[in-house]
């Protein structure tokens, strides 16, 4: 296990390279100059020149690269074009409203989708199989921002139960942290029940036919039993490993649902980042992305250890 878990550790400092080489070049061949974003509309071309003499974006791009590798190396993030400070204080001070909508999304994903699934596999041909399928394609189907200012419409303009936008830290009370976070989590979190119910459907569906099935019911043992701890237990695998992708593919849900709602997160930072041209800021964040994509597809691997004490690495 030790050994499988080193591997793993070593295998994200390549990964992690190639990411910062790639995201380094593809916004220098991308068109935009942050010195002219930075100078504003009316600055003269020598402005513009001395803020990228400024900023070293005058030296060859591979000077750049290994000032960029050099500091990385010493964990320096730089300093951000745009905000004027460095990037490791801004990622902190925007990554609660971030780790906070991820959990509430996926605690919210979890709870309605394997109980949805696993009932529509019970109940497989009834009409709450037909509804939750129905569901899954409506999910595949709205995208997230449109799905967002739906419920701001319906339960913030109309009904005026919740607010628009913002975020409330969990420090400030449970209900003022809730009462931000219900809209936008939910809005998050449609499509990724719609993908969780229907894989677990399918996975339980198939192990509810398997023999031990049969003969658990055969020696009595209650409905309840035998579906927790037969059937959903032996379809857990496939069920975590699609909810490990859709919590790694809920990186790119925040950024929408954060701009949607106003959230001050580490998706705003993000979009804003990308409009001011911040190179710093823009490389250190998909830089914590990657990692948290590969930190999330190592727990899942772990996970399959708890679940099925067979497999082995």
């Amino acid at each position: 296990m030790l050994g499988f878990l080193a591997r793993r550790v070593a295998a994200t400092i390549p990964v992690l390279l190639f990411v910062a080489v790639f995201v380094f070049a593809m916004l220098r061949l991308t068109p935009g100059d942050p010195a002219a974003v930075l100078a504003g509309d009316n600055a003269t071309p020598q402005q513009i020149e001395e803020i990228r003499a400024q900023l070293g974006l005058d030296e060859p791009v591979w000077t750049q690269f290994a000032i960029y590798a050099a500091r990385l190396l010493q964990g320096d993030l730089g300093v951000s074009y745009f905000f004027n400070q460095p990037v490791t204080d801004l990622i902190a001070q925007r990554i609660e409203p971030t780790l906070s909508l991820a959990l509430v999304t996926i605690l919210l994903t979890v709870v309605v989708a394997v109980p949805l699934g696993t009932l529509a596999a019970y109940r497989h041909g009834s009409w709450l199989d037909r509804l939750v399928m129905g569901f899954s394609v409506a999910g595949f189907s709205i995208p997230v921002f449109v799905l967002g200012y739906l419920l701001i419409w319906i339960f913030a303009v109309e009904l005026r139960w919740l607010p628009v936008q913002g975020f409330t830290s969990i420090t400030d009370g449970l209900w003022p942290f809730l009462e931000r976070m219900i809209l936008p989590a939910s809005a998050l979190s449609v499509i990724y029940i719609a993908l969780i119910a229907r894989i677990a459907r399918a996975s339980v569906l198939e192990v509810l036919g398997e023999d031990y099935v049969r003969t658990a019911r055969a020696k009595g043992l209650a409905e309840l039993a035998v579906v927790v701890r037969h059937a959903l237990r032996n379809a857990a695998v496939p069920i975590v490993t699609v909810i490990g992708v859709g919590i790694a593919l809920l990186i790119g849900g925040v950024v929408v649902t954060e701009s949607v709602f106003n959230i001050p997160g580490l998706g705003r930072l993000t979009v804003d980042a990308v409009l001011a041209r911040d190179y710093p800021t823009i490389q250190a964040v998909i830089l914590l992305f990657s990692f948290l994509y590969v930190l999330i597809n190592l727990l899942i691997d772990l996970t399959y250890l708890v679940l099925d004490p067979r497999i082995r690495y």
